[in-house]
């Protein structure tokens, strides 16, 4: 019974059974770690595993369907959903809100140590509706040293409270958050997992481009990302950056071109996009030398929030040359 709040979740069976048995068991941690690769169902499975906790034991006035309506929404009253934010004017946005406000964002969305301190004042009164409050902290990985030990506080003594962290890898994160949270293992989806959720999102069209799928490695969530942004750059500017600059004239240009079209997050996403490219080149013998290591570090520097057109003037004289 309890796998039916699962049937949206492609390919995750080893987490669809660690959590129900959880639950079938009462023994529900204070918190859990969701890891794996971007865009493989862990906000998903997230949502279906708070839809089944707050389904257990519900009052005769609920119904399982308005809980499961309420949590899909985010306006659960016992659920609080962080993701990370952007500043801007004193004022935090969300990445919809900041695409929405059109904000040029000069560096990576973050949990801020505000946040977390929410989160400590939301588990500081019992839960209204539910057994259990919860709160889920979407790229737990963007949380600053300051803000992972404000949560580590909070871990320690969560209360009627589970914290569900959601990450890619474990390095991503503090060894003492770690510690105190069960691992629930997500994996990346084989063609056919792969196939079924892009057809079922509307995304078909993106099996037969071998380059996003290439890319992708079995997340589906990460070939709709690519596919969009691929849809956002000028077609002129892919051709152009596709091809390694031949003199240093050129990779002047094209340095002044990517900083001037392309805020920094897009910049970070064109450093894999050419990371791909190149290394395929690369192994098809149309380049001689690897130019993977400079572009790691032109995205070393665009983190650190050096001044991105110097970064690119930089990187692709040093590649051409």
């Amino acid at each position: 019974m309890n796998m039916n709040y699962f049937t949206s979740l492609i390919g995750q069976n080893q987490a669809v059974e660690l959590l129900t048995q959880a639950v079938a068991q009462n023994r529900i941690a204070p918190g859990y770690l969701f890891i794996g690769s971007n865009g493989i169902g862990k906000s998903l499975a997230a949502s279906c595993f708070i839809e089944l906790l707050f389904s257990t034991n519900l009052a005769e006035t609920q119904s399982i369907a308005a809980v499961q309506n309420r949590v899909r929404q985010r306006n659960h009253p016992d659920l609080l959903w962080v993701e990370p934010t952007y500043m801007n004017q004193g004022k935090r946005l969300s990445l919809k809100e900041a695409e929405e406000a059109g904000l040029k964002r000069k560096a990576p969305p973050q949990i801020r140590l505000e946040q977390v301190r929410e989160i400590a004042e939301f588990l500081s009164r019992p839960p209204l509706e539910a057994a259990r409050s919860v709160v889920v902290l979407e790229q737990a990985e963007t949380m600053g040293e300051g803000a992972a030990n404000g949560l580590l506080k909070t871990l320690e003594e969560p209360g009627r409270a589970t914290l569900i962290l959601i990450a890619p890898t474990l390095e991503s994160l503090l060894p003492t958050l770690i510690s105190r949270c069960q691992k629930i293992p997500f994996y990346r989806l084989d063609i056919p997992g792969m196939a079924q959720v892009l057809q079922q999102a509307g995304f078909g069209e993106i099996l037969s481009h071998s380059e996003v799928m290439g890319m992708a490695q079995g997340s589906p969530g990460e070939a709709i990302a690519i596919w969009q942004q691929l849809q956002s750059i000028p077609d002129d500017l892919l051709q152009k950056v596709k091809q390694l600059p031949q003199n240093l004239r050129s990779a002047l240009e094209l340095a002044k071109e990517i900083d001037k079209t392309l805020d920094t997050e897009s910049q970070l996403w064109l450093i894999d996009y050419l990371q791909h490219c190149y290394w395929q080149q690369f192994l098809a013998g149309r380049i001689h030398r690897s130019p993977l290591q400079p572009l790691e570090g032109a995205r070393q520097y665009l983190l650190n929030y050096v001044q991105p057109r110097l970064v690119w003037e930089c990187t692709l004289m040093g590649i051409c040359q």
